[in-house]
């Protein structure tokens, strides 16, 4: 592949980025997450959808007060404060998406509709609280569905047409998102902030394929598996790793399936739900360093999970990093070498498929054997010669076990 070409490839993909602090942007939000908390009914009141007097506004329908203590995140579609309720005195994360464009609004919706299509909980998945739909200091709780309300079909109808329908430019809409706050940040701070430890390692291979498995039973690929987007909590004592933003997730429907008569025994305990890896995704999006082959090409099932997750085991038990070019942080994650340019494993298994990964990288490696033919699987060319995440589940239980 040429230069030319890899780049194309490179600037098509629907990558995150990390923009600049904005102090006045950011007193902004302090006024606003104020104007939603001061003054409205009862946290635990919710009402009717009524139009006001204007009728450009709909009522609204408050969450409960929140007081921002500091910002912890920013990209270049929203930003991530740390904050207290002020009823329970919990401790959370809001996230504030500005959807003032349509790629905006296509990224804020893809997180609400995944969060919300779970219908039980998941350690090792960030949990929504709640989530806020706000235009000009009002606010409506949002809700699976929302069919009764305007706003939200506008966006949706924005996300799916392209293009802005929301009525006036100067009115900004926001959607806030309370989530459960990780103290411990990503797991590349807190990876490489500590020394190596073989016990760690074994709990968070198997906390991370345990949320794969739990996303892809409930039809929900992630697209953007990254250490970026694995937090970390502390509060229970041990590292308990959530895995979290979902605004390039896709949930899939259709495809029912069911165990029949003939099942293979080893397919017994998965859940009768659709099998997710015959659904086939076309966007070309996530992050260089963790893009399975076919994702490139823009071709690809929830495989492009597995593979994702492979590359962060690789790279979180041998200590393998890179500098990102545009932050500058030293970030998990595994490439090969072409002269003096590091190139993503996706990319280069694309370029060439009969290339063999030297798994492990470091010749004083303590890697197992069996955690070495484990990372081939994941890592291989072809995803049907992957493990679904089911099986990569059972495989490293039985992995940590006899670590």
């Amino acid at each position: 592949m040429d230069p030319v070409e890899r780049e194309r490839r490179r600037t098509r993909r629907a990558c995150k980025r990390t923009g600049s602090q904005d102090d006045r942007a950011k007193r902004g939000d302090t006024n606003v997450l104020r104007s939603l908390s001061v003054g409205n009914i009862d946290d635990n009141e919710v009402t009717d959808d009524l139009e006001l007097k204007s009728g450009t506004l709909e009522c609204k329908v408050m969450a409960p007060r929140y007081s921002l203590l500091r910002e912890v995140g920013r990209g270049s579609y929203g930003v991530v404060y740390e904050a207290i309720a002020r009823k329970s005195g919990a401790r959370v994360a809001v996230k504030k998406l500005r959807c003032d464009a349509p790629e905006n609004v296509e990224l804020a919706l893809a997180e609400f509709w995944a969060l919300t299509s779970l219908e039980k909980r998941h350690e090792n998945v960030v949990q929504l609280e709640e989530c806020v739909l706000q235009r000009n200091g009002m606010a409506q709780k949002m809700s699976h569905g929302n069919k009764r309300s305007t706003q939200y079909l506008r966006l949706v109808e924005t996300s799916l047409k392209g293009e802005r329908v929301l009525s006036c430019p100067e009115e900004p809409c926001y959607l806030w998102f309370v989530m459960e706050f990780c103290e411990a940040g990503d797991l590349n701070q807190f990876v490489l902030s500590r020394q190596p430890d073989p016990r760690t390692n074994s709990s968070f291979m198997l906390q991370l394929s345990s949320a794969v498995a739990f996303l892809h039973q409930n039809n929900i690929v992630h697209r953007d598996l990254k250490p970026d987007n694995i937090l970390i909590s502390e509060r229970s004592g041990v590292p308990v790793l959530k895995v979290a933003d979902f605004g390039l997730s896709k949930v899939c429907a259709g495809l029912s399936t069911g165990m029949n008569q003939g099942d293979d025994v080893e397919n017994k305990n998965k859940p009768k739900s659709m099998n997710i890896n015959k659904f086939w995704l076309s966007s070309a999006c996530g992050s260089d360093f963790y893009m399975a082959p076919e994702v490139w090409e823009g071709h690809y099932t929830a495989k492009a999970d597995i593979f994702a997750l492979g590359i962060i085991i690789w790279a979180m038990i041998e200590r393998i990093t890179f500098i990102d070019a545009e932050s500058k942080r030293e970030l998990l994650g595994t490439y090969v070498r072409q002269g003096a340019e590091i190139i993503p494993v996706g990319e280069a298994l694309l370029e060439n498929p009969k290339m063999v990964l030297s798994i492990p990288q470091r010749r004083r490696s303590q890697m197992s054997e069996s955690l070495r033919k484990l990372l081939q699987d994941m890592l291989a060319v072809n995803p049907q010669d992957r493990p679904d995440a089911f099986e990569l589940h059972n495989r490293m239980g039985h992995l940590t076990c006899a670590a």
